[in-house]
Order: C-alpha cells, then sequence, then structure tokens
C-alpha cells in the first residue's frame, strides 16, 4: 500500500463508518479501485481495515471526550459509593436497571450490555469474518438493501420521542443486537445501531448519538485484535501508510460525526436510505452484467 492509497482509504473509511451506508461496502470497492485487493488478501485486507478503524475510533474519543469523561467518572464513583453503603448524586430510582446509579454511570452499564452481543458473536465467527466470504459483493449489496428497508420501516414505526436521559435496558438490548448486524458486510454499524434506536422509540440524533457511544468498544475491540495480528499479515514497512491512513480516517471521521448528529436533528434517514438502494442496485447490475467478480 502507498501513501496515495493509504489516504484515498483514510477518506472513505472516515466518510462512511459513521455515515448509515456501509463502509464495508465502499470499502471493498475502493481496495479494488486502488489495486490493494489485487497486492493483499482476504485477511490482509481486513486486518488493514480493522486497523484503519481506529482512526475513526479516536474521533468518537475527541468529539465526546467530555461525554465520556462524565461517564466514565460518574460509573467509578457510583460503584464506590455503592460499595461504602452511600447513594450516588443524581440517582432518581427511575426504572430497575441503574436505579442505584447516577444518570451517566447508568449509560456506562448500557454501552457495556450494548457491547456484549457483538463481542461474544465477533470472537465466535472471527474465522469467517477474517475470510473472502465477507467480502462477497452479492452479500454486501444484499445486506445493504436489507438495512435500507428495516431502516426505513424504522423511521415508519418508531415514536422517535425519547432522549438520552431516557434510554433503559431496552435500549442498550435492542441497540446491541442490532449492532451484531455490523459482522456481516454491508449492513452498516451506524445503519443497523440507528436502526436499533429508531425501533426502540429514540430520537434520531439519540439513536446517533447513542450509536457512537456504543462503537467505541466494538472498533477498539476489533481494531486492537487486528492491529496485533497486522504486524504480522501485512507486508513489511507497512507502517507508515496504516498510520496516515489512521490519521487521514480520523479527521474526516471527526467531520462526518459532526454532521450526521447536525443532520438527524431536523431530517430523516431518507437520504442515506435512498443512496443504499442506489449503490446496491448499482452493485448488483455490474454483477449480472459480468463487469464485476463478486470476490
Amino acid at each position: 500500500m502507498n501513501i496515495l492509497q493509504a489516504i484515498i482509504l483514510g477518506i472513505v473509511q472516515g466518510l462512511t463508518e459513521f455515515i448509515p451506508v456501509s463502509s464495508t461496502a465502499h470499502l471493498i470497492f475502493a481496495t479494488r479501485l486502488t489495486g490493494l485487493s489485487q497486492t493483499l488478501d482476504a485477511e490482509q485486507l481486513t486486518a488493514t481495515i480493522a486497523v484503519i478503524q481506529l482512526g475513526t475510533l479516536l474521533a468518537v474519543f475527541v468529539y465526546f471526550a467530555r461525554d465520556i469523561w462524565d461517564i466514565s467518572f460518574a460509573f467509578v464513583r457510583d460503584h464506590l459509593l455503592l460499595l461504602r453503603g452511600k447513594t450516588p448524586p443524581g440517582v432518581d430510582g427511575r426504572g430497575y436497571f441503574g436505579s442505584r446509579m447516577s444518570p451517566n454511570a447508568k449509560l456506562g452499564w448500557l454501552i457495556i450490555v450494548g457491547s456484549i452481543p457483538i463481542g461474544v458473536l465477533g470472537l465466535v465467527l472471527k474465522k469467517f469474518i477474517e475470510g473472502p466470504h465477507t467480502k462477497n459483493l452479492w452479500l454486501i449489496a444484499t445486506m445493504m438493501i436489507a438495512v435500507a428497508v428495516l431502516l426505513l420501516v424504522a423511521e415508519r414505526v418508531g415514536s422517535k420521542r425519547r432522549g438520552m436521559e431516557d434510554l433503559t435496558l431496552k435500549d442498550s438490548l435492542a441497540v446491541g443486537f442490532a449492532q451484531v448486524l455490523a459482522l456481516i458486510p454491508g449492513a452498516s454499524r451506524s445503519g443497523s445501531t440507528i436502526m436499533g434506536g429508531l425501533f426502540a422509540g429514540e430520537k434520531r440524533e439519540t439513536a446517533a448519538r447513542f450509536s457512537f457511544l456504543l462503537s467505541i468498544p466494538a472498533i477498539a475491540a476489533s481494531g486492537l485484535l487486528e492491529l496485533k495480528e497486522a504486524l504480522h499479515k501485512l507486508p513489511q514497512g507497512s507502517g507508515p501508510q496504516l498510520v496516515v491512513a489512521t490519521l487521514v480516517a480520523c479527521v474526516v471521521g471527526y467531520a462526518s460525526i459532526w454532521f450526521l448528529l447536525r443532520f438527524l436533528r431536523t431530517h430523516s434517514t431518507g437520504v442515506f436510505i435512498a443512496y443504499r438502494v442506489v449503490v446496491a442496485a448499482l452493485i448488483l447490475l455490474l454483477l449480472f452484467a459480468g463487469v464485476v467478480n463478486p470476490l
């Protein structure tokens, strides 16, 4: 991978990781257009993409630095107080889950619980995820359409009334299990989790914000696990290019978060649904015409 290829991958990753259009689908095409798919095998491509995702993880840390600090501080403080038999500040007693903790500490638990499904299945299906079948364009196009349809249904049936302060264990499980779809290429992690949030009755901006916070454990685990293996799998001398791609993904990813949160305050996800269907239809057309190979 050269510097130009690294910059292109970084831009594509940063633009599509948080926008619900499937980063995997766009990255697969980017690796083909830049010729990387001819020089790296399936496992090497998976490792490269996972490492570059650490750039978008850094973007989440920077953008939500205050939220992350507040959640982490409250989580540790509340549990220390509970161990000493004291009541944490900000406890409202609403609901069973987290009723003895402040809202930020409870949010910490919601993030932990919501991360369990993808963490377990990600480890179980690790070999399959790294294999060539997850780069199949037939599967990618199918999942792009499937999640587009589910996202459309969620837009229609979701009440879109609940904010961050209203999140419960139900939201954590709904979004957490929806995030499992991200293990299937073409589904889109952000698209799946926003869809889950909308089905749970969350406002669009709330669904996106919780999706971003929930991405931290998933992307961190995937990226750090693959980073260790990438050092052995990737060709020698790939380090500088990976650093460039990761930094570009961070800058572009930060801009994508800023854009999406503001966009969803006043708009639906309709434009992304339409985009997914158009891109998937184009992929299917190229596959049927024999212009591109599925793998």
